[in-house]
């Protein structure tokens, strides 16, 4: 499989993620997948007092210097992991 598409299978099962998800767990794949999917960070930090947006513009600024393919390949292997966490403890 290519990895553009295990990269788009693994985001639709990245929806099915339990919510007792961690909100830290959720920021590493959500910026590993606006590094894949965007590039790098593209907006200006938001205001101290939203607090989400800003934590969620972080989250994909730490992962800037990825490249596309590399920022896909992470992303699997972490929701890979989130998925098999998940079925441990269910």
């Amino acid at each position: 499989m290519a990895l553009k598409e295990e990269f788009e299978e693994y985001a639709q099962k990245a929806k099915t993620l339990p919510d007792t998800t961690t909100n830290e767990n959720l920021l590493i794949i959500y910026g590993l997948y606006k590094q894949a999917t965007v590039g790098p960070v593209n907006t200006s930090r938001p205001g101290i007092f939203a607090m989400r947006d800003r934590a969620k513009w972080d989250a994909w600024k730490a992962v800037e210097g990825k490249s596309t393919e590399e920022a896909m390949s992470d992303y699997i292997t972490k929701v890979k992991q989130m998925l098999e966490e998940a079925a441990a403890s269910a």
